[in-house]
Formats: structure tokens, C-alpha cells, sequence
């Protein structure tokens, strides 16, 4: 009788073992599903701006609740924790370096990125990039000073980094997708537009056009919605995404159309202390037509 129990407990027992890995590979699997954006190339990112009222660590915090995966940190955002007033940059300590690296990797999230980049110092990319490098990031989203093309090029080949070029309003250099076509249109396919498509539209462009104009030439964008100009309104804020008039539906067709592959950085500039709520309402709506669309 003895023997028959320890039998059955032996049974019992890798039936538990069985049933343990079960569930881990199940875990393992349902955080591994891809939604079908990213299964056609699209990964849907924050620009960590959005967050620029927290600190870094606060900022993970908001992205892993988000159920994002990627993150582009702007230069200058404050860390926080443990690191205090230390700010994300080249400047950054090696220690410090991993250790955000290594945050950001525990809670799911990679740091694609940093932008947007602006210098007059032109010693100053040499030292973005390697930047750039050490904490394994895709691209660099940038504004180049004009006669410093040369040297951005030959560094983001000697470093394999990207470089995005955003489009800030007047009088940035490249406001007009034309702008930046005219520097780049002969260099390499690293180099292309972090098109911020609430910007041109607030400059009276029309941005699935800019988008058309770019082809080819897209690695990033800063994604949103936008309201509608109002009297006695100055800015056109950010609204949740499909409610506002940058026709986002549209924007996505045209970039399946250009057989985009890249990330959308969601820059949401309102309700500044607490969007998280806007944007899970984004995300809900991308997610909605992505699904249709894809």
C-alpha cells in the first residue's frame, strides 16, 4: 500500500511539474503574441516628452502601463530614482548608462531612440552617437545643422545608427518635406524624416501629402491627432486619436501604401498630467484600424 502511494504522489507530482511548465510557456507565448501592426513592421513607440512633467523612471512607469514596447527619450529628461537630476544624454556616466538600459529591459521596454538632437557644436555628434551606440539604439531623431551633413552621414555609417530628421516649425530647415529631401536625396537610405505630421499641418501643409513626398524616406514618425484651428485659439492641441483632423485613417493607408516599416513615437502634447488615459484611447483606435487595415 506503501509503494502504491508513493506511486501516486510520484504521478501527482509531475503532473504539477507538466502542468508548471504549461503555464510558464503560456505566459512566455502571450507576452510574445504580436498585434498586426507589428507583425507587418509597425511598432508603435513614446516619445518620452510626452512625459517630460516626470521623470524617466515615472516615464517607464506610464510606458509599461501603456503596454508599449519601445521608447525615444529625448535629450535633457530629467532620470529621477536613484539617479536623481541626472539627465538622459552623451554626458551620461557609463554606470548610469546600463543601469537605465537595464530598468528600461525589466520592465519590457527597449530605448529605440533620442530626440529631438539639436547642436551647434558639431564635436557634439561624434559623442551622440557613440551614445547612441552604447545604449543600443536605433536612430537618432535630429535636426542636422546644414554644413554639418557630411559628418552626420559618415558617423551613422561608422556606427550603424539611423538618423530621423524631425520637422519643427519655421524657420526649422526642414519644415517642408522639400527641405529635407534637397539635403538627403542623394545619401544614404539610413538617413530620413521623423515626420511629425501635427506640425505640418499646423503649418498649413497637408500631411498625407508631405507623407506621399517622403516615400521611401520615412524611419520614424511622431504620431498624433490634431484639433481643429479655433478663433482666439492659438495652438492646435493634441486630441485622442480619430477625433480630431489629420484623417489618421488616411495617414495609416498611406504608409501600408509605401510598404512602411518603422516606429510611430506617440508625442502626446495635452493633458500633460495625466494622459495616460488619452493615450490607452489612441492606442485603442490604432489598434482598431490597424486590425481592419492590415
Amino acid at each position: 500500500m506503501l509503494k502504491n502511494l508513493i506511486k501516486i504522489m510520484k504521478n501527482i507530482f509531475r503532473i504539477i511539474i507538466t502542468l508548471a511548465g504549461c503555464l510558464a510557456l503560456f505566459a512566455c507565448n502571450r507576452g510574445n503574441i504580436q498585434t498586426k501592426a507589428e507583425q507587418n513592421g509597425w511598432r508603435l513607440g513614446i516619445q518620452s516628452y510626452t512625459f517630460h512633467l516626470f521623470p524617466l523612471t515615472d516615464a517607464l512607469d506610464k510606458t509599461q502601463e501603456l503596454g508599449i514596447k519601445y521608447i525615444e527619450v529625448f535629450p535633457g529628461h530629467k532620470l529621477g530614482g536613484k539617479w536623481g537630476d541626472k539627465v538622459f544624454g552623451f554626458d551620461l556616466d557609463d554606470q548610469s548608462r546600463k543601469e537605465i538600459k537595464e530598468l528600461a529591459r525589466s520592465k519590457g521596454i527597449k530605448i529605440i531612440g533620442t530626440g529631438v538632437f539639436v547642436t551647434d557644436n558639431s564635436d557634439d555628434w561624434e559623442k551622440m552617437f557613440q551614445f547612441a551606440k552604447a545604449m543600443d539604439m536605433e536612430f537618432i531623431t535630429c535636426e542636422p545643422a546644414l554644413e554639418d551633413w557630411d559628418l552626420v552621414e559618415s558617423l551613422s555609417k561608422k556606427y550603424s545608427i539611423k538618423v530621423s530628421v524631425h520637422n519643427h516649425p519655421q524657420p526649422s530647415a526642414y519644415w517642408r518635406p522639400e527641405l529635407l529631401l534637397a539635403q538627403i536625396e542623394n545619401r544614404s537610405q539610413r538617413i530620413g524624416s521623423c515626420s511629425d505630421v501635427g506640425h505640418w499641418r499646423r503649418e498649413g501643409l497637408d500631411q498625407i501629402e508631405c507623407l506621399k513626398k517622403l516615400d521611401g524616406r520615412i524611419i520614424s514618425l511622431h504620431f498624433k491627432d490634431i484639433a481643429a484651428k479655433q478663433e482666439g485659439v492659438f495652438e492646435q492641441h493634441d486630441v485622442i486619436w480619430g477625433t480630431g483632423i489629420l484623417n489618421v485613417k488616411g495617414m495609416l493607408e498611406e504608409l501600408k501604401r509605401q510598404n512602411f516599416k518603422g516606429v510611430f513615437s506617440i508625442e502626446y502634447e495635452y493633458n500633460w498630467e495625466n494622459s495616460v488615459p488619452d493615450i490607452k484611447k489612441c492606442i485603442e483606435y490604432y489598434n482598431q484600424v490597424t486590425n481592419e487595415l492590415l
